[in-house]
């Protein structure tokens, strides 16, 4: 199976305790990224912004130094992905997670972000930070519930009709 990916600095993949499943992260397996983009191109928000399939790919393929990218197992699938920006306002910003839609509301998500916590806290950091879309309230509601604050309004950071909300969870 695939290593972790190149540049993951002080982030290890690892894997989860969710009742019932097996789950954890994984270096993205080459090819997954042409399988993955298209389908994430199909889901809210990047259906909204009208990503094409083509840039989520190039987006999921992509290595840099700082900015690792996950597959989201369950058990032998993949289950969805992450991608991080180390190293951002002493703390990881979680750049992209998305959870394919089999495998949403079994924990996943949440457990990413008890993951990403432990490994900020074990390295020292003082934040975790995230972005959610103003029109996406269920995730402004996940990440709330999960500790993170409303910080700032980025009012048509992507798109001029569209503000992204900056969320911030103190360590």
């Amino acid at each position: 199976m695939s290593q972790a990916p190149p540049y993951v600095d002080r982030y290890d993949p690892g894997t989860f305790g969710i009742k019932g499943v097996d789950a954890g992260l994984r270096g993205l397996p080459p090819g997954e990224p042409e399988r993955l983009g298209p389908l994430f191109a199909a889901m809210e928000p990047w259906m909204r912004y009208q990503y094409r399939s083509e840039a989520l790919t190039s987006y999921l393929s992509g290595i840099e130094r700082g900015a690792p990218r996950f597959a989201i197992m369950a058990g032998n699938e993949i289950a969805g992905a992450v991608c991080l920006r180390l190293n951002w306002l002493r703390g990881p910003y979680l750049q992209f997670i998305a959870v394919l839609p089999p495998f949403q509301k079994i924990g996943l998500g949440a457990a990413v972000l008890t993951w990403l916590e432990q490994e900020a806290k074990h390295n020292g950091e003082n934040n975790v930070w995230v972005c959610a879309s103003d029109f996406n309230a269920g995730a402004i509601r996940f990440y709330e519930r999960h500790g993170f604050e409303q910080t700032a309004v980025l009012d048509g950071l992507i798109d001029t009709s569209i503000a992204e909300i900056l969320m911030r969870k103190r360590l």
